[in-house]
């Protein structure tokens, strides 16, 4: 049974510790640099006396939106003056520049979305015969608008917005133009105006927009070479959607999740819920970011299922629409295997992805491999801080029932607004993720009887929920610990989390299958590698060059490989405990939490997966 939830204002919640420190080091670094007014450079771009002549095909206009998102977000959260002041700069800009039919691109009228693009070969990632991201812009842009118009209650936002989803059902409605030839993997990047458009609709309830968002994915499925719904429900493997990209292909899965809530249409949530497993099966990293790239023709689509290598690449942008995906089915269900998700994702490859000054991010982030910050333009600088500021509302939850669910753990604190409570202040005094130990003082502004429910991640074993001096109960991985009680001020909740080192296995086969000449089967593997790799907790962690030069190590583990694992305390300067790996036969090998292995500069390396030797 599903147990909706919404999630609070974030002007409430305050995280501290690593995703506290990454979501103060991103406002003051990058959300209050990148962009301040219109004559920065990703503002400068829907100038008109650029726009006119601009033939480029490319992604760059799509940092107004996001960073319009991000910055409201943080607006909401710390009521920063002088961000908020250019939040309503930026937006009243771009609101001036919006032409008379709502077009709000970047783009030469000649190679604008409303225009039939001129056929031609197709490329192998299904892009048209010259790429076009204008509807992916306009996407990002209605979101960013709506975003700030609400926080800065600025209706002209909301009414800018508006135009450009009205442009578009102008443009798809009469059937003269596809959505599908208008954005690259076989339409994937123009087709997540589904979000939106069902995003436009929720805020203002106008059906013209839902009907936008039923076209939307009327094409899409419609499309041979996508079929998107169609093979969703079919329960296609995600690596064959589309080019199987990953980043697009959430975002239109956040697009579903949304228009199943907007309409009930039981099927759209099949769908998601098919693929969404799929990629958790068999498309995540160890530290929880959509990877693949490996021995293909792009870095940035999921690899065949079953497919292994530690050099794969996750980019920053997938694990941010991942985190995304997971937040909508978290809000619809209520279930905790979304927010281990999050979390997962959250503490490994989003920090692992962002410079601990803040003011960069990888574009491609491996379990192996080089830390390298990317360029100016490219799409992950702003994905990575609107991911950051999605985490401090999730951090709670409102049940449908009245209660409190606390989705992520972190020092710091809430004040959450309920209807039997009012306001509910919880501080969280707790060192996790270092630590799982986790005391929660719960202060009700009047005391009544309300559900607190504390998920219980999915790797905790063993975990103990203790009320005051009370009895210590179990908490089950994987579910909410409800507890329904008259709340008094001061009421203190423990929450403990057994966080051993634990080393995981993976191998990487290849069997070949043929019939010997009676026709029955014959099965052999060509293939094997097997790979071992080491998580406390809900971190990841890895090790730098091994000896300080070599990039790669193979290794004979012990009969009883958990005996090898040492925890250790935090080195010099650190707040992580380490963990070594004693073999016996060499000297032992220290990790440290992923994000921050082998230091946090640019070209330093991480070694997450060792491989092991065959016996």
């Amino acid at each position: 049974m599903h147990r909706p939830m919404t999630f609070p204002s974030p002007a409430g919640i305050r995280l501290d510790g690593p995703l506290g420190r990454a979501l103060a080091a991103s406002q003051s670094a990058h959300l209050g640099q990148f962009i301040r007014d219109e004559t920065s450079p990703p503002i400068a771009l829907f100038c008109p006396e650029h726009t006119r002549h601009n033939h480029e095909g490319d992604w760059y206009g799509e940092h107004a939106g996001k960073w319009l998102c991000a910055a409201a977000r943080a607006v909401e959260r710390t009521q920063d003056a002088e961000l908020k002041s250019s939040l309503r700069r930026v937006a009243d800009y771009l609101i001036s520049v919006q032409e008379r039919d709502g077009y709000l691109g970047t783009y030469a009228p000649e190679r604008r979305f409303m225009c039939r693009q001129v056929a031609g070969p197709r490329a192998w990632d299904g892009a048209p015969a010259k790429r076009t991201w204008d509807v992916w812009v306009h996407s990002y842009l209605i979101l960013g608008l709506l975003e700030a118009g609400r926080v800065l209650a600025h209706p002209a936002c909301i009414a800018a917005a508006r135009k450009i989803a009205d442009l578009c059902w102008q443009t798809f409605s009469t059937g003269k133009i596809d959505i599908t030839t208008l954005g690259n993997h076989h339409g994937l990047s123009a087709t997540i105006l589904l979000d939106p458009a069902v995003e436009l609709y929720l805020v203002t309830r106008e059906p013209r927009y839902l009907e936008l968002a039923r076209l939307i994915l009327q094409q899409a499925s419609d499309a041979p070479a996508l079929k998107l719904l169609p093979q969703a429900l079919a329960g296609t493997d995600a690596a064959f959607i589309g080019t199987g990209k990953a980043y697009q292909l959430s975002w239109n899965l956040v697009g579903l999740v949304k228009l199943h809530r907007a309409t009930g249409e039981l099927s759209y949530l099949q769908a998601v819920l098919k693929v969404w497993e799929n990629i958790r099966q068999h498309h995540l990293t160890l530290g929880g970011g959509p990877w693949g790239g490996v021995a293909h023709r792009s870095r940035e689509v999921f690899n065949p299922p079953g497919f292994f290598s530690p050099y794969g690449y996750v980019e920053t942008c997938s694990t941010f629409s991942w985190i995304q995906l997971n937040r909508e089915l978290l809000a619809l269900t209520g279930e905790a295997k979304y927010a281990d998700e999050i979390e997962k994702s959250a503490y490994n490859d989003l920090l692992g992805a962002q410079a601990s000054a803040g003011d960069n991010w990888c574009y491609y982030s491996f379990p192996n491999g080089r830390r390298v910050f990317t360029t100016y333009w490219r799409c992950c600088k702003s994905s990575g801080p609107w991911a950051l500021e999605e985490l401090p509302a999730i951090a709670y939850g409102l049940t449908a029932a009245g209660g409190i669910a606390v989705n992520l753990f972190s020092p710091g604190h809430a004040t959450v607004t309920t209807p039997r409570a009012g306001a509910v202040r919880l501080d969280q005094a707790t060192r996790y993720p270092f630590d799982g130990t986790i005391r929660i003082t719960v202060r009700p502004e009047r005391s009544t009887p309300f559900a607190l429910s504390l998920r219980i991640p999915g790797w905790a074993e063993q975990a103990t929920v203790q009320v005051n001096d009370g009895a210590k109960n179990p908490g089950t991985p994987g579910t909410y610990a409800a507890l329904e009680r008259t709340w008094q001020a001061g009421d203190v909740i423990t929450l403990r989390l057994p966080m051993p080192p634990k080393l995981h296995r993976q191998i990487n086969r290849n069997v070949q299958e043929s019939r010997a000449p009676d026709g029955s089967p014959v099965a052999q593997e060509v293939l094997r590698f097997e790979y071992a790799a080491i998580t406390r907790g809900p971190l990841v962690y890895s090790t730098g060059l091994i000896d300080g030069f070599k990039v790669e190590e193979t290794i004979r583990l012990p009969a009883d490989p958990a005996a090898a694992l040492e925890l250790l305390e935090a080195p010099a300067g650190g707040e992580a405990p380490a963990v070594r790996l004693n073999l016996g036969y060499r000297p032992p090998l220290t990790f440290l939490p992923y994000y921050e292995a082998g230091g946090r500069a640019d070209g330093t390396w991480r070694l997450t997966w060792l491989q092991v030797a065959p016996d």
